[in-house]
C-alpha cells in the first residue's frame, strides 16, 4: 500500500495558496499549512490540526514554523513544499511603493516573507524533501521582470531574488533528488487585485481575461508530480501572454 503523500503550503488561507492546498487534499495528500490569517470556514486540513497561524515576516516565526511542522511530519518525508506566502503592501492611497520613498522596515518585512522565508523553509526541510525525492515550488511574479503599475519596488525585487534563489537551490538540491521550480503569476483572480486591474486585462493581456486560482493550482500540482520529473531550475510564467 502506497503511503499518503505530504505537502506543506505557506500562505494557504486564501487565493493561490488556498487553491493548491484544496487541490492536494482532494488528491488524497496530507496537507500542512501556515498563514498569518485563519483559513476561510473549516478547511479539511484544519480538522486534522495541521494548520499553523503565524506571520512569516518575522524570521523567528519561520524557525518556529519549521520546528512545529517537523513534528507533524511523522515519518520525516516531505513530498512537496510550496512557498506561496507573500506580501505586497500599497501606499495610503492604494498606489505602488516606489524605490525612493519606501521605508527600510517595509523593505525588510517584504524580503523576510517573500525571500527569506522560502530560503529558510527549503533549507529547513532539505533532508525531509530528500527522503521523499520531493519537489519545491516557489511563487515569484510577473513584477519580478518588469515594472508593474501596482506592485512596488520592494515586492518586485524580492520576487526577482526568489527567482534567482530557485535556480541556485535547484543546483544545490539536485544531488539529493529534490527538484526546485518557480511559477511567475500575472493577474490572477483573487481578493487582493488592485482597482486598475481591468485596464491591465484589456490593454496588456492577449487572452483578455484574468487567470484563475484553479489554473495556477494545476500548474503547481504538475510541478510536484512525477510528470515533471526532469524539470528543475525553471520559472514558468502563467499570465495569459502578459509577458510577450
Amino acid at each position: 500500500m502506497t503511503s499518503r503523500r505530504t505537502a506543506i503550503v505557506t500562505g494557504a488561507s486564501r487565493g493561490i495558496g488556498h487553491a493548491i492546498a484544496l487541490r492536494f487534499h482532494a488528491d488524497g495528500w496530507r496537507v500542512i499549512t501556515v498563514s498569518r490569517t485563519p483559513p476561510p470556514g473549516v478547511c479539511p486540513w484544519s480538522r486534522e490540526r495541521t494548520h499553523i497561524l503565524l506571520d512569516l515576516s518575522d524570521l523567528d516565526n519561520v524557525v518556529r514554523c519549521i520546528e512545529i511542522m517537523r513534528d507533524m511530519l511523522g515519518d520525516g518525508a516531505l513530498d512537496a513544499l510550496v512557498n506561496n506566502a507573500g506580501i505586497s503592501p500599497k501606499g495610503l492611497d492604494g498606489g505602488r511603493l516606489n524605490s525612493l520613498e519606501t521605508d527600510v522596515a517595509t523593505w525588510q518585512s517584504m524580503f523576510n516573507t517573500n525571500f527569506y522565508a522560502p530560503l529558510l523553509m527549503t533549507r529547513g526541510f532539505a533532508s525531509e524533501l530528500a527522503k521523499a525525492r520531493g519537489a519545491v515550488v516557489n511563487l515569484t511574479s510577473i513584477a519580478a521582470s518588469r515594472v508593474h503599475p501596482f506592485a512596488g519596488s520592494a515586492y518586485a525585487t524580492s520576487k526577482a531574488a526568489l527567482g534567482a534563489l530557485t535556480r541556485e537551490m535547484a543546483h544545490d538540491l539536485a544531488p539529493l533528488g529534490v527538484r526546485v521550480n518557480a511559477i511567475a503569476p500575472g493577474e490572477i483572480d483573487t481578493a487582493i487585485l488592485s482597482p486598475g486591474t481591468p485596464q491591465i486585462v484589456e490593454r496588456d493581456i492577449p487572452m483578455h481575461r484574468l487567470g484563475t486560482t484553479e489554473e495556477t493550482a494545476d500548474l503547481i500540482q504538475f510541478l510536484c508530480s512525477p510528470r515533471a520529473s526532469y524539470l528543475t531550475g525553471t520559472e514558468i510564467p502563467i499570465n495569459g501572454g502578459q509577458h510577450v
